[in-house]
């Protein structure tokens, strides 16, 4: 889906469900990361999340359209828009769509590293390298040293 065809859609849900032309922009925003998409305040342009299309495709994505609407057309016409105002919460309701997305499911990310006590033996897995010259274990005060591990 390219930007004409979301910008098209959210302007048909809008007139479909809410009666009401969508007169911004609708894009999708590539550094959202956690949510389903948002609300721009001050532009008042909605910005969607591509990977959430992309791993539950479009139904999901009009429940979340739906939900940036009632953030839209809230704010709009003066209304509470936020998650824990009652009008919110009852055009949520009115037009079927949730208040919360599904979390995006996103894949194990870096490099993981293993050091071992050269005194104690005690095996330290971290996420990040450490320098070990410049620091020792924390129980023994022993040398760390760096191992390979092939799991």
């Amino acid at each position: 889906m390219d930007e004409c065809e979301l910008q098209a859609l959210v302007e048909r849900i809008s007139l479909d469900v809410f009666h009401k032309p969508f007169r911004h922009r609708a894009v999708f925003n590539d550094r959202l990361r956690t949510t389903g998409g948002r609300y721009v305040l001050s532009t008042h342009h909605i910005e969607l999340n591509r990977k959430y299309y992309e791993q539950y495709g479009e139904e999901e994505l009009i429940q979340v359209i739906k939900h940036e609407l009632c953030h839209y057309h809230l704010h709009l016409e003066g209304k509470g828009y936020r998650h824990r105002d009652r009008d919110f919460r009852e055009l949520l309701q009115k037009v079927q769509a949730p208040r919360f997305c599904k979390p995006i499911v996103l894949p194990k990310k870096g490099k993981t590293y293993y050091y071992e006590c050269t005194s104690c033996r005690y095996m330290y897995v971290r996420r990040k390298a450490i320098h070990t010259n410049r620091y020792v274990c924390g129980f023994c005060r022993g040398k760390l040293k760096k191992i390979k591990r092939e799991c």
